[in-house]
């Protein structure tokens, strides 16, 4: 197997989360509810353009969130960030025709008043990016997703792609909020940016990408959410991260991430190796 090698470094709060050992399970559900709350805003927007052309001046911004009853929903705010120009109803996992659409402006409802807060704020963030805590890069745009749960309030701010062709992973970040909607903490899940391709050069061999890891021992909700965003248009299925003590594998196809620990991993590499015709 032939692997697109992609070095890549993850900065991480403190140096004992590397000790800690991951839960695949914890990551891969908040990955995929990233993922779904994505797909369900890129739908959402392509019917609201196509549909709504006199509302767009109107538009302060959007989001998506999973409501009480597990179904997906995407909004569309004004301005002053009171009103709800569209409200769009999703299944559990979206699909490209909404269940249902809302046209009657009307106010925020549930947690979506607090969602529009916390989401403004971290645009207002990116925006004056007075410390530079955030990095710009060409052919990118930031994609705040705001999620409330429970007492834990939080905005994962996004790289995107608007480069054809090319998947952007990395340059992510996590905003923390408390009751108040004010910022408590902001870390950087990763410190630099990769460029990984749709297509590789020997779709015959292109059976997964990878990247490092060096202070974070496991693949970030980040990169499982952009990464199956983005699967339908690739050549490969799996994609590797790397840390000295972990190898975590997504199956794009699957949906399916597993960690072992990298002492296994390399056995069972050499010993692929050492049962080939030949080898001794």
């Amino acid at each position: 197997m032939k692997y697109l090698v992609l070095a890549f470094f993850t900065i991480c709060s403190t140096i004992e989360l590397s000790a800690q050992k991951p839960d695949p399970e914890a990551l891969l559900r908040e990955g995929k509810k990233l993922y779904r709350l994505e797909k369900a805003a890129w739908y959402a927007t392509d019917h609201f353009l196509m549909n709504f052309q006199d509302k767009r001046d109107s538009v302060g911004g959007y989001l998506s969130y999973q409501g009480v009853d597990g179904l997906i929903y995407s909004i569309f705010f004004n301005r002053d960030l009171n009103k709800i120009l569209v409200r769009y109803q999703f299944g559990k996992d979206p699909a490209p025709i909404p269940e249902m659409v809302n046209t009657e402006m009307g106010l925020p409802i549930g947690d979506e008043g607090d969602l529009i807060v916390i989401r403004q704020k971290a645009v207002d963030m990116l925006t004056s990016n007075k410390d530079s805590f955030f990095t710009f890069y060409e052919n990118t745009s930031f994609n705040p997703i705001p999620l409330i749960e429970g007492d834990q309030r939080k905005v994962y701010v996004l790289t995107a792609s608007k480069k054809q062709g090319s998947i952007f992973i990395g340059n992510d970040y996590l905003l923390e909020y408390n009751a108040n909607n004010e910022l408590k903490s902001k870390r950087k899940l990763h410190n630099s940016l990769i460029e990984i391709p749709f297509q590789t050069s020997d779709e015959q061999e292109a059976l997964g990408t990878m990247h490092t890891h060096i202070l974070s021992n496991h693949m970030e909700p980040t990169d499982i959410c952009t990464l199956l965003l983005y699967k339908d248009y690739v050549n490969w299925s799996q994609h590797y991260t790397i840390h000295k003590d972990y190898i975590s594998i997504l199956d794009l196809k699957k949906e399916n991430l597993v960690i072992i620990a990298k002492k296994a991993f390399d056995k069972i590499q050499n010993s692929k190796r050492l049962s080939q015709p030949g080898n001794h």
